[in-house]
């Protein structure tokens, strides 16, 4: 990716395991180590923090057997975060939890409607992006209708949280006036520009002493506070899992809060030294933590939350990654949770094809919430 500096970039990380990864850590010195882990991360991440949301319910309603209500909570800057929650209809009592986190893809002008499905209109892209990446279905509905709620809230700077250009100076709006236009045209125009505008909200962020991997993990860990206040969910049984973007959410929540008793990674392990050497190009601004690399691999953010069960499934074919850096990233994960005594609570599951989270990843995925939650 940098020509001939790359071997030398590459020297620049450590040979073996960092100074704070869990892989062939004694087993009596796990849980110090895993706390200067997390202490780590969360330094380097630099979370901004936010006050306690107010909630309300904007509308309830039943669709294909399940109870659905869209909820939104406030933020200090932008508009309220918005969420999709969906339970079996007449479902009494607590039920065991998941938050479903949507996809990256490129497409930021929906966030929770590209993977929950709440009416028979849906968008025509919405259509075509989950035939493409989850082989048609809304999974956070089949979830659902085995009797766990489900809340999808939208992730920072998509969906109901995304940029507003009339917020915007000319200087970056780079000739779109509006992105309120939901037609196919509008909707592609506004990714488009999203794209571009990527890397400026990034370097804002650092600007200020933060990182996007830190505005998710505290808006995320916002929507895990509201998940957890229901009272219809059974905070001993929640769970966590999404493809791509929301692999990545997922890898940073479960791996920094032991509220997630269960975790389900899609489409995103790797190393630092793939992306370094291999992908980081192909890869959104939201990946990155400055100066994590020599104390802790990519792949062992997740692994923080060992010994709880973590589900991690990858594509043969995804373009995302290198085969070696997604099998580096796997071995990695199984010496931490070796290391943890609990070699039976992860598994890393290979897939044919594309980027995806198709249904057999699905059923699979299911079953592992069940195994562990149900």
């Amino acid at each position: 990716m940098i020509g001939a500096y790359g071997p030398w970039v590459e020297n620049l990380l450590p040979k073996v395991a960092g100074r704070l990864s869990l892989q062939n850590c004694p087993p009596a010195e796990l849980p110090a180590r895993r706390a200067a882990a997390r202490s780590r991360v969360h330094e380097l991440i630099a979370s901004p923090n936010l006050p306690a949301p107010r909630t309300t319910m904007l509308r309830q309603w039943e669709y294909d057997g399940l109870a659905i209500e869209e909820i939104a909570w406030t933020q200090p800057a932008g508009a309220p975060t918005h969420a999709f929650v969906l339970k079996p209809a007449n479902a009494q009592g607590r039920l065991p939890g998941v938050l479903a986190m949507h996809d990256h893809a490129g497409f930021k002008f929906f966030g929770k409607e590209k993977i929950a499905q709440t009416s028979d209109d849906v968008h025509p892209l919405v259509v075509e992006h989950r035939a493409e990446a989850y082989e048609g279905l809304a999974w956070p509905n089949e979830l659902a209708k085995r009797g766990y709620v489900v809340m999808v809230p939208d992730a920072f700077a998509f969906g109901s949280r995304r940029m507003r250009l009339a917020h915007l100076s000319e200087d970056v709006r780079w000739g779109l006036k509006d992105d309120a236009d939901e037609s196919p045209a509008g909707v592609v125009a506004y990714n488009d520009w999203a794209a571009k505008h990527e890397h400026i909200m990034a370097k804002s962020l650092f600007s200020a002493g933060t990182t996007w991997p830190g505005v998710f993990f505290a808006e995320d860990r916002v929507a895990l506070d509201v998940f957890c206040a229901r009272d219809d969910v059974d905070v001993n049984r929640i769970g966590v899992g999404g493809l791509s973007g929301g692999g990545l959410r997922t890898n940073f929540l479960s791996g920094l809060d032991d509220r997630v008793k269960c975790a389900v990674s899609v489409g995103m392990m790797t190393t630092w030294r793939d992306l370094l050497l291999s992908k980081c190009f192909i890869h959104t601004w939201m990946c990155y933590v400055p100066l994590l690399p020599p104390d802790l691999d990519f792949s062992e953010i997740i692994g923080l939350r060992a010994p709880l069960p973590s589900l991690v499934q990858v594509t043969r074919d995804d373009p995302l990654f290198s085969v070696e850096g997604m099998e580096a990233g796997l071995e990695n994960l199984r010496r931490v949770y070796a290391c943890a005594g609990a070699e039976e609570k992860f598994r890393g599951s290979w897939y044919p094809g594309h980027h995806q989270f198709n249904r057999a990843m699905q059923a699979e995925a299911f079953d592992w919430f069940e195994r562990w939650l149900g």
